[in-house]
This record gives C-alpha cells, structure tokens and sequence, in this order.
C-alpha cells in the first residue's frame, strides 16, 4: 500500500506504514516458495516492498529495469473510481494509447523483455519478483486466457503470483497476503 500523494507521480510514491505492515506479513507468505532472491522495480515502492521482503527470507534483493508499473507519469490522481475506469478501457484496447505514455501491448511487451532477462540472469532457483498490478495483469492475463481487468480487480496490495516458467502459467493466486485485509 503506497502512500498516496497526488503532487508527484505514482511512480515515486512510497509505502505507507501500513504497506510496511503488510511488506512484513507478506514475507511470511512466499517464504512458502523458498526463493533465493528478490528482483523489483526501481520504483521506491517495489524497492521498499522487496527490501522488507528479502530480510524477512534472508535472501539478497536487486533492482532490474523494465519491470516498472504502465508508464504514466503525468496522469492525474482523479480518485479511485476514475482511475478504475481508465485500467479497465487500458485492458479493454490494448493497442490504443488510453492513458499514459505506453499502450497495453507495448507495456506487457516492455514486461515480458525483463523478466524474460531477469530470469536469464539469476539461473536456478525460484525468484520473487517486485513488480505492480497492471504489467503483472498483462503478463498473467495473456498467458493464461483470464479476464485482465477481472484478475486486476482482484488483486489486494499485497498480492503474491505464483506463475511457472517457462511459459507463465497461473499456479497460484494470493490475492491479498493473510493478516494484510
């Protein structure tokens, strides 16, 4: 859960002292996958979360590029609902410029690219991979022939994805870390 400042882009948001709560909780949960690292975006919050994270399962934690939320720096925080609505035209017309600065498509294409690099780089071994709803909805989404703004919907902060590669398929769904609700 980030703490939501709507002066600056959501991409520097940081968590909140709740969202460190539930960093913690969260940590609980994927010990369950044995990871031997952590990989998360460079955006403070997925930084943040997989720090938390990484110390709680006693294994190292880096950042990679390209597994950053939808590229929409300078779209407005109009509220909840609003923001809703633009996720939901997003994943209904993936080849159109909705909001943002990049198409559904080119987002989940961007996605795909890093983790496909990171998971290259780190050989053996499951990873935990920070990342943000929309890019991680896409990639599961295309996958696995589910609903995207369905699946987005569902998905509580924090949610834990459990996919197989290669070829990503849903193993598991957490959608909302136990204690975290």
């Amino acid at each position: 859960m980030p703490e939501v400042d709507p002066s600056v882009p959501a991409r520097e948001w940081q968590l909140s002292e709740e969202g460190r709560r539930r960093c913690v909780l969260l940590a609980r949960e994927v010990s369950a996958y044995d990871p031997v690292a952590v990989v998360t975006s460079r955006e403070p919050k997925a930084i943040e979360t997989g720090q938390i994270l990484a110390e709680g399962l006693g294994v190292a934690c880096a950042t990679a590029g390209g597994l950053q939320e939808h590229e929409r720096p300078w779209t407005p925080w109009e509220g909840r609902k609003a923001f809703e609505d633009k996720v939901a035209r997003f994943f209904e017309r993936p080849e159109s410029l909705v909001f943002g600065e990049e198409t559904a498509d080119q987002a989940g294409r961007r996605f795909r690219a890093a983790l496909e690099e990171v998971l290259q780089r780190h050989g053996q071994g499951n990873l935990a991979v920070v990342s943000h709803g929309t890019v991680m909805t896409l990639l599961v989404a295309g996958s696995n022939q589910i609903d995207p703004f369905g699946f987005w919907q569902s998905l509580g902060l924090p949610a834990v994805v459990v996919l197989a590669v290669p070829g990503y398929r849903l193993v598991d769904a957490i959608r909302q870390a136990n204690g975290c609700a």
